[in-house]
């Protein structure tokens, strides 16, 4: 085994010398103009939820092509290093880009990249007055037939002055979040009372950026190097801050009723009250909120430069409820077989606190801890290709709850015990078409090491990452190494979908290989990732049999482009959560499965995907595609011991633009999990149709009717109401 690892570790360092440059590779080409075109990709399994997050903040964000730094324009969709620097060197020579046609003329990138990318890029105008001001103001709301009371809804404001500067917020109208919990020393737990509407204030921030120097108050976001000291940007690679307004649209209907009997004889939730659902609310998440500051351009010399950058954040945060314990019972959160150990419950308020009531299931609880964040960014340019770069933050956390000691679960991705954080050295080197990036960082948190309490932890974590093109053939190469020990809530490097105590990054010795090609009008992109838990290496379990730990992922996807009318597609998708065992009595899906007390439960297993797509555009004003996908998938239950679970999905898309500013779009989703058996799993038919109208670029209004249909015959189904689902949303857009 040691051998295999050793010659694996070769074969990248060969790599890493090898000619680079590549683009971020979202798995698909990018081709969309709304969200809503995203979130199609993603439903659609084209791209994977953190692809979606990138793309989404790249749309609302908007890349300025006259500002924007290299890393930057690298995370736009379909665009190689070679185009980027491109774009770089057509900029330096013209003084600035006044049209992204110009690009094309020049030769720097092809017309069709620049008509998929031109949703996500910006041209500001040059000479701007100083009190020239420019706005964005957006209004949403979603309803499900049935909502008894107001349903969700957000109101955001974006406004630019003043040449550089921009402030705004983001106001949202909530009904399922729970009241913030109290202490209730008699029962020893905590206490809340039930949902109401109430509005928050999620996003507010003020902004001022030059080229030369940025200041950021409020709401933000920032990251560096390969994401693995800091960055919750969502970008692949992040350079600095960037604005925190991003709001998401929550497609699942929420129950109305989440309480169990708790010392009640029966739940508030029994009989048909199990299986009331109303429209959710809209979602965000809470990132920093504080004051940033970066000086991107100090010179050294004639042909050197610094930046330097820091940030302080104090952000209130809320966490679901089974992800805490109380120190004032528990000495250990890993001690698992100790009742003590477990979240401590929530129960309902009555207006007689010392009266039976019920008990709250499965929330999220509001404002439970401030965390106080401070860290910085020092990093030398020898050129923008050539670079070393220090990061660094500590962490501390305070909880908002008296009369308890609450801390982390060891399963929630924050570190337990007290203040943490993380300290790195990254660095990359670039020339002619090659590129190669790396980074070395080490942790520091209060948590003891398991059989030693008197001894505090941290641990090591690197990556090095080559990409490179030889003429049309692209690769990028990944080696990535996290301990056990790793454990840094803030970082976002390139890991397996897997967790180990709630970081991806940890536990993981892994190598990804990503090759694209184009040859004629034959698409080919692939993916081979393997990976391990260094931990489980001589572990066995119960029965004395080797834990399986050696896991693989590999994705091959082929597009054809036949005519302008036609571009059929094929992919499938392979993944092994354990090598080892290849017995069809494994589970593979961890999503949503939870044990008794709300942790969640560790599964290993394969899943095979094979999907087509056909898509045709017969005329220039429509497209029209169609998706099937079948899944091979270990499912661990009694009636699938000896062979695969088998599901089936298929889409339908239309999109048909009349005219220049209106635009129809209509899908149908069909899904069937455990094909042959209609009472285990979901059957679903899904089906919306949306319109999109532009007044003079100024105004726009887009309504979406959707209809939901359970058609499975699960007791869960049957009793469903409503069900159908009917939703409807609106949003409104003013420009000025």
């Amino acid at each position: 085994m040691t051998k295999r690892i050793v010659s694996a570790l070769v074969c990248v360092l060969a790599l890493l010398h090898s000619p680079a440059a590549r683009a971020v590779d979202y798995g698909v080409f990018i081709d969309i103009e709304t969200e809503e075109d995203l979130l199609d990709l993603k439903n659609s399994g084209d791209i994977t939820d953190r692809s979606f997050e990138t793309l989404k903040e790249l749309l609302d964000d908007g890349v300025n092509l006259n500002t924007a730094n290299r890393a930057t324009l690298y995370t736009l969709p379909n665009v190689t290093y070679k185009e980027v620097d491109a774009i770089l060197a057509y900029r330096s020579e013209a003084g600035r880009i006044a049209d992204p046609a110009d690009l094309v003329k020049a030769g720097a990138i092809s017309a069709r990249k620049i008509g998929a990318i031109a949703p996500f890029i910006l041209i500001k105008k040059q000479d701007v007055k100083l009190f020239a001001t420019k706005g964005i103001f957006k209004y949403g709301i979603s309803y499900m037939v049935g909502d008894k009371t107001v349903p969700s809804m957000y109101l955001s404001a974006r406004i630019s002055t003043f040449r550089h500067m921009t402030l705004g917020l983001t106001m949202v109208l909530t009904r399922d979040w729970l009241d913030k919990p109290v202490w209730d020393p008699n029962r020893e737990a905590l206490a809340s009372n039930p949902p109401q509407i109430r509005l928050h204030v999620p996003k507010v921030y003020l902004q001022y950026k030059t080229p030369q120097w940025e200041v950021m108050a409020g709401t933000f976001r920032i990251g560096f190097g390969q994401r693995l000291t800091f960055d919750n940007t969502g970008y692949y690679s992040p350079n600095g801050i960037r604005i925190d307004d991003s709001l998401y649209k929550n497609q699942t209907a929420s129950r109305t009723c989440r309480e169990s009997a708790g010392e009640l004889l029966d739940s508030p939730c029994a009989g048909d009250n199990r299986y009331l659902y109303h429209s959710p609310d809209f979602k965000w998440t809470n990132r920093l909120r504080g004051l940033a500051f970066g000086v991107k351009k100090i010179k050294v010399g004639q042909k050197h430069w610094m930046q330097v950058y820091g940030f302080f954040s104090h952000q209130t945060h809320n966490i679901y409820q089974y992800e805490i314990y109380n120190r004032m019972r528990c000495d250990d959160p890993r001690n698992d077989d100790l009742p003590e150990c477990a979240a401590p419950s929530v129960f309902r308020i009555r207006d007689d606190r010392l009266a039976s009531t019920s008990r709250f299931s499965f929330y999220t609880l509001p404002s439970m801890y401030n965390e106080m964040l401070g860290g910085g960014n020092l990093t030398y340019f020898l050129s923008r290709r050539i670079y070393l770069g220090l990061t660094g933050y500590g962490s501390d956390v305070k909880w908002l709850v008296d009369g308890a000691d609450l801390d982390f679960q060891e399963w929630n991705k924050m570190p337990y015990g007290g203040p943490f954080g993380a300290i790195g050295v990254n660095a990359a080197w670039g020339k002619g078409i090659a590129d190669v990036f790396a980074e070395v960082a080490h942790t520091f948190d209060s948590m003891p090491e398991a059989g030693d309490e008197t001894k505090r932890v941290g641990g090591f974590g690197a990556i090095l990452r080559s990409v490179f093109t030889i003429k049309k053939h692209e690769i990028e190469v990944a080696a990535r190494y996290y301990d056990r020990a790793f454990a840094n809530p803030h970082g976002r490097p390139i890991a397996s979908p897997d967790e180990y105590d709630g970081n991806r990054h940890r536990d993981e010795l892994g190598l990804r290989v990503k090759y694209k090609t184009k040859l004629k009008d034959v698409y080919l992109r692939t993916l081979l990732d393997w990976w391990t838990a260094p931990s489980d290496w001589n572990r066995v379990d119960i029965a004395g049999d080797k834990i399986a730990s050696h896991k693989l992922r590999a994705r091959a996807r082929v597009d054809y482009e036949v005519a302008t009318w036609f571009k059929p597609g094929l992919w499938g998708e392979y993944q092994d959560k354990g090598l080892e065992d290849t017995s069809r009595s494994n589970c593979y899906a961890i999503t949503d499965e939870y044990d008794l007390e709300g942790e969640p439960i560790t599964c290993q297993g394969e899943k095979f995907d094979l999907g087509m797509q056909l898509k045709f555009l017969p005329i220039k004003k429509l497209s029209l595609t169609a998706y099937g996908m079948l899944r091979f998938v270990d499912d661990n239950s009694s009636r699938y011991d000896d062979k695969f679970r088998k599901d089936f999905s298929a889409w339908f898309l239309a999109m048909y633009k009349p005219i220049k500013d209106l635009r129809l779009r209509a899908r149908v989703r069909y899904r069937m999990e455990a094909l042959y058996s209609n009472q285990y799993l979901e059957q679903s038919l899904w089906a919306y149709l949306e319109a999109s109208w532009w007044y003079k670029r100024t105004f726009r209004i887009k309504g979406r009717v959707e209809l939901l249909h359970y058609l499975d015959q699960r007791g869960s189904s049957l009793a469903r109401s409503p069900n159908p689902e009917v939703w409807a949303r609106v949003e409104l857009e003013y420009r000025f």
